[in-house]
């Protein structure tokens, strides 16, 4: 195959793709990823064929990793990055019989076809990697099919997590754990703001509060129940992340802790009925500062949380709707007619959902059950962030449509993972 300078390559017509229509746009964003990966695996196959051959006698270089950062202009990082991958996907050099087996030939297939990206061969191969010997070659092809198979549908992180469980099924001993004894100290607890705009805490706590905060979050953080042989895809630190956001909404709940004025604990936020109409601006968060419109937009779903809304004159019109909450009642029904988070896919149980109005609060929609469903955090903000839909169907159940760019037919889905009575 001859190769053509870029200076003699025929000239194209520049598209201008601000007169392409939004769907266009995101199918041939896709159609290039491809094109990306299957280019990529291809040149892999060929640097694979150079070590192979050996890469002192067909460049020169003491390494294939040398050659790349020579011959590429890439950094040291990301020469040996690219080197790693390609020694994990294709058979080494012959050493006096046949050539060393690859680690990760499935994973070299899906990456011909284009299914798979560079990060998310890393993570495969990392997982590998960490295999013992012992293992049967069998097992061990089968979990790498596991792998690869979420690949085809999830990111780096969610195959990590895949790879720890896979990790614990296949050396169930690991690695010895250290025993140390805690010191007593002064319990403290800072909250602290990042410079990215997260919010966390850290806490030093005595052995006592320890074992009794600790003991509180078990059961919260135990992995889901798996349904159709679908299991917890969360790590340790999400489970008891989630645990500690449950923890502290059933806390503040109680009537056994202080309150404000005579009531439960609520939070404010403050916003402009001008911004809250036309979706822009900041709303203001009690105890946390500026926080966007669509933010707010979210917090107001929750019946703890007490929107304020001002008028141009800065006059409060609006401190809240009792209509705009979930009664008890209604909150009993949602957990009997969607079981948890209604998303397509996922599995969080009810304690971690909120009631979602499908006609938004600000558009007027009513608190009833044909227009509430509920969804966790992380759904319930793609829902306000993105292009899907959700509406209840004629069963009364309710169902999902994705993004034309995901799914041109609009075929309407509905979450398999809660079991009804």
């Amino acid at each position: 195959m001859d190769f053509v300078a870029s200076s003699e390559r025929p000239e194209t017509t520049r598209t201008e793709w601000w007169r392409v229509d939004t769907a266009a746009l995101h199918a041939r964003k896709q159609e290039l990823e491809v094109l990306k990966r299957q280019a990529d695996a291809e040149q892999n196959a060929i640097l694979a064929e150079i070590n192979a051959r050996g890469v002192r006698g067909c460049s020169g270089h003491s390494t294939l990793a040398a050659m790349i950062f020579e011959d590429f202009l890439v950094s040291d990082k990301e020469a040996k990055d690219r080197a790693d991958r390609v020694l994990a996907l294709y058979p080494g050099p012959s050493i006096g019989g046949d050539p060393e087996p690859p680690l990760a030939p499935l994973t070299a297939e899906a990456a011909a076809e284009g299914a798979v990206g560079g990060s998310q061969i890393d993570a495969i191969i990392r997982t590998l990697a960490r295999i013992p010997s012992s293992v049967p070659e069998e097992e061990v092809r089968g979990g790498e099919k596991i792998l690869v198979d979420l690949a085809r549908r999830a990111g780096p992180r969610a195959i990590a997590r895949a790879g720890r469980r896979l990790l614990d099924k296949l050396d169930p001993d690991g690695k010895e754990p250290r025993d140390e004894d805690p010191k007593d100290v002064r319990p403290e607890l800072r909250f602290v703001k990042h410079r990215d705009g997260t919010l966390g805490l850290t806490a030093t706590l005595d052995l006592e509060t320890y074992a009794r905060l600790k003991s509180d979050l078990d059961p919260l953080a135990k992995p889901h129940k798996a349904i159709d042989g679908v299991r917890d895809s969360r790590t340790q630190d999400e489970r008891y992340g989630d645990a500690f956001t449950d923890y502290v909404r059933l806390k503040t709940t109680s009537r056994n802790l202080p309150g404000q004025a005579g009531e439960a604990t609520h939070i404010l936020v403050t916003m402009s009925y001008e911004d809250l109409i036309r979706d822009i601006g900041e709303a203001h968060l009690d105890l946390v500062g500026p926080i966007s419109a669509t933010d707010a937009r979210i917090l107001a779903c929750d019946a703890r949380v007490r929107p304020g809304v001002l008028g141009t004159a800065g006059e409060p019109l609006d401190i809240g709707r009792s209509k705009r909450t979930v009664s008890l009642a209604q909150k009993y029904a949602l957990t009997i007619r969607d079981g948890g988070c209604a998303f397509p896919g996922c599995d969080m149980p009810v304690p971690r959902c909120t009631a979602h109005h499908i006609v938004f609060w600000r558009h007027h929609g009513e608190t009833k059950i044909d227009n509430l469903v509920l969804l966790c955090t992380k759904h319930h903000r793609l829902i306000h962030h993105s292009e899907w839909k959700v509406q209840i169907a004629q069963d009364g159940l309710p169902e999902f449509t994705a993004p034309a760019y995901l799914d041109p037919t609009g075929e309407p889905r509905r979450n398999t993972m809660h079991l009804r009575t």
